[in-house]
């Protein structure tokens, strides 16, 4: 009996499941385990579940790396946060060539940080699921937020605020791709988030495999205030073509201000070097120009799927009406294939119902049902920057609720009605979104209702880029917080012009890592059993594209 129980116990311990426990790694300026954020990824293999808490009234350098090795999983990432505090303003990410990257780290959330000063780019992403959250970054020489060609896959931002970032017509506040070939069926959301005063390039770029553009307020482009193109068909991996993959994008809920010289709101299709043939719904989002002269709501070239609208306001303050849809067939020849110049990929595909437009605007789609027009929609207060409509606004209840979809190019899986509003110009609030709450029995045109109370003309800020108020819905939570990516709704199961450089830009790393051995911190209150794992090598390899100034990191 004595041998039998050794014996059960033996194999007992063999077949048991390794336990682990989490790691909390904490960063400040004393009294903590690190001074440098850079610290705890040079020093340590991250596991799921892992924690790193990060003090605020401090700053902190950039050249910050999370490795390979610093990954977490699905549903159970690796977050680095805010130690929350009432009084504290958040930790300053600072400098460097890209201040913050995430080197082929998957499964990563990024909150509450504000980021600055990165001379390539302030948050460079070459990883799959990959969360900013609450963040301000601010004041980017080049790129605020960059995708890699390769290797990176899903990514979500919300509740965060980009602003005073890009350069010339090649560096974006926001530029964003997927790896079609590793990373299939990826999507890029972008929801609750402050994007203005961009200083070069288009507010958001996306050549992303999907676009769900959920709830914004953008405002003050150098160029377009949204591109949704097709691949960098110059710098993808091995087995991936034009054919492999659609390029879509769902628009909803959004406010976008077009205040600057260039004409374009939206553009749609490809540029020079890649074409989406991919689907473009626009639904419930008030587009308003605020600039004279001409002005196109969407300018269509050189490879869209197909362009769906239903709900949106569109309108000029000023004297003169704008261009509904632009079609650009004069464009150059792409440098790589497909390399036709029509605006659309296979023929017009066009739809919408129950649109506003300025009474004047050209090129209003005759696929188009239930449009109406005015002098005026109807807005409480554009100078105020209220853009809800009044009681006694045309827009209000007229929405179709929900959109028809066109059978011919159905959209797949929308966000068939907006649930929330976009930000009040300003960055909003931690979850501090609001419920769309109807007007009336239908649903309004635009990205407002009537209904929801006085927009304030200085928000009070909670939790939004000064330090954060005592008795604040974050300080209240702590820093156990760690809210997950929001799902608003369920699923349903611009241009450039001859003579007018297309508007192009690098998106791959300058940076070079390389191989070193890793060092394990003691967690004595929390211990676990660690894994070790090869440190990934990554090298760059600078090569000319046909834009010019591409860098294509490569990993063995």
């Amino acid at each position: 009996m004595r041998s039998f129980s050794k014996a059960a116990l033996a194999l007992s311990l063999v077949t048991a499941p390794c336990l682990a426990w989490s790691a909390t790694y904490t960063v400040g300026p004393s009294g903590r385990q690190y001074t440098q954020l850079s610290a705890v990824f040079a020093n340590n293999n991250l596991a799921p579940g892992d924690i790193v808490e990060v003090d605020g009234n401090a700053t902190y350098n950039g050249n910050i790396v999370v490795n390979s090795d610093d990954g977490g999983d699905a549903g159970n990432p690796v977050i680095i946060r805010w130690k929350r505090a009432a009084g504290q303003s958040r930790p300053l990410l600072q400098g460097g060539t890209n201040t913050i990257k995430f080197q082929r780290s998957n499964n990563v959330v990024f909150e509450g940080f504000e980021v600055t000063g990165g001379s390539n780019t302030c948050i460079f992403s070459e990883a799959h699921n990959v969360t900013v959250r609450d963040a301000v970054i601010r004041n980017c020489p080049s790129h605020g937020i960059l995708a890699a060609d390769q290797n990176s896959g899903s990514f979500t931002l919300e509740y965060s605020e980009i602003r005073n970032s890009g350069s010339g017509s090649q560096r974006h506040p926001i530029y964003m791709q997927s790896d079609e070939v590793a990373f299939p069926g990826a999507v890029f959301r972008m929801q609750f988030n402050y994007i203005h005063s961009g200083t070069g390039g288009n507010l958001v770029k996306v050549r992303h495999e999907r676009a769900e553009i959920y709830y914004n307020w953008l405002e003050g482009a150098t160029y377009q205030a949204l591109e949704l193109i097709g691949p960098d068909c110059a710098t993808q991996q091995s087995g991936w073509n034009a054919g492999l993959r659609r390029e879509d994008s769902d628009i909803v809920g959004n406010v976008i201000v077009q205040s600057g010289s260039w004409a374009n709101a939206i553009r749609i299709g490809g540029d020079l070097n890649g074409r989406s043939q991919g689907r473009v719904r626009l639904v419930n989002n008030t587009i308003l120009f605020t600039r004279s002269g001409t002005a196109n709501a969407v300018m269509v070239q050189l490879g869209a799927g197909s362009l769906e609208m239903h709900n949106n306001v569109i309108h000029q303050t000023s004297t003169g009406s704008p261009t509904v849809i632009v079609e650009n067939s004069s464009a150059e020849t792409p440098y790589c294939g497909p390399t036709g110049t029509s605006a659309w990929d296979a023929g017009r595909k066009v739809a919408g119902s129950n649109n506003w437009v300025k009474s004047g605007a050209g090129n209003v789609p005759g696929e188009w049902t239930g449009t109406r027009n005015g002098s005026d929609p109807g807005l409480t207060s554009v100078a105020q920057w209220n853009l809800r409509p009044a009681s006694s606004s045309v827009l209000v209840g007229n929405g179709s609720n929900p959109p028809p979809t066109p059978t011919a190019f159905p959209f797949p899986s929308p966000q068939l009605i907006p649930l929330f509003d976009p930000p009040s110009r300003a960055k909003l609030d931690l979850n501090g979104q609001r419920s769309r709450v109807l007007s009336g029995a239908r649903l309004s045109i635009g990205a407002l209702e009537s209904a929801g109370g006085t927009e304030p003309a200085q928000p009070v800020r909670v939790n939004g880029s000064q330090p954060l108020q005592p008795g604040g819905a974050s300080a209240a939570t702590g820093a156990a917080s760690v809210p997950t990516a929001l799902s608003p709704a369920p699923v349903a199961t611009a241009g450039a012009v001859p003579g007018v450089p297309s508007l192009t830009g690098a998106a791959a790393d300058t940076t070079t890592t390389s191989r070193r051995v890793r060092k394990y911190v003691t967690q004595p209150t929390q211990p676990r059993y660690r894994r070790w794992a090869a440190p990934a090598v990554s090298w760059c390899d600078t090569e000319e594209s046909a834009e010019g100034e591409r860098s294509i990191c490569k990993h063995p």
